[in-house]
């Protein structure tokens, strides 16, 4: 696969984290892992504009690049771009594990096994989500991960090990050095915890601001 390519897609779906359902922004990041491109081409598009997802310049910009080699509908990716603002995100975010997360988090102990002094990682933290007010409603995991290469790669790696622990549905995001992170992630950062340290070293690690 061409890596400005595949590079490109991550980006676009790391973009879009918050914005999207994460039933389906698990899968398009597991096809883009297994290099499915054909795949992201034919559903990526339509399911934007099913939800009602608008993009901007860039992160239009960026489907183009990544979709329209692959054969995606040129219609339905001219069809995406908005002419409003991109909305905030709704979430709120905390540092603390909610109640029924066991004293001992087995999620956080398979992670340091596996990521600690990895090549390639840096830091690995994590985070909790809440739609509205903290207490409310249910709380999600948010894995926040910096790689120098191989990302998309390594969240597929990730979400399948998630699943096997139970999170269906899960919200791993691995961002590439020097990235200009969304609100999203931003709000993610400045609540979450270190997890562990891989290769790269705690310098690799995203920028809240």
């Amino acid at each position: 696969m061409d890596p400005d390519i595949e590079q490109s897609l991550h980006e676009l779906l790391i973009r879009l984290a918050g914005r999207t359902p994460d039933q389906l922004l698990w899968r398009f990041r597991d096809w883009l892992g297994e290099g499915a491109m054909g795949t992201l081409a034919r559903t990526l598009p339509r399911s934007l504009l099913k939800h009602r997802i608008d993009l901007d310049q860039t992160e239009y910009r960026l489907l183009v690049a990544g979709l329209i080699p692959h054969g995606a509908d040129w219609h339905q990716v001219s069809s995406t771009l908005g002419v409003d603002d991109v909305t905030e995100t709704r979430y709120t975010f905390t540092q603390s594990a909610p109640e029924w997360v066991n004293s001992v988090d087995s999620v956080s102990v398979l992670l340091h096994a596996t990521l600690r002094g990895r090549v390639d990682v840096g830091e690995v933290r994590q985070s909790w989500r809440h739609l509205g007010v903290v207490g409310e409603g249910g709380a999600k995991r948010v894995l926040l991960v910096t790689a120098t290469s191989g990302q998309p790669r390594l969240t597929g790696e990730l979400q399948r090990v998630l699943r096997v622990l139970g999170d269906e549905e899960p919200s791993v995001e691995v961002i590439p050095p020097r990235f200009d992170l969304p609100g999203y992630h931003r709000a993610a950062l400045a609540n979450s915890e270190l997890v562990c340290v891989g290769a790269a070293g705690s310098g690799n690690r995203p920028i809240a601001a």
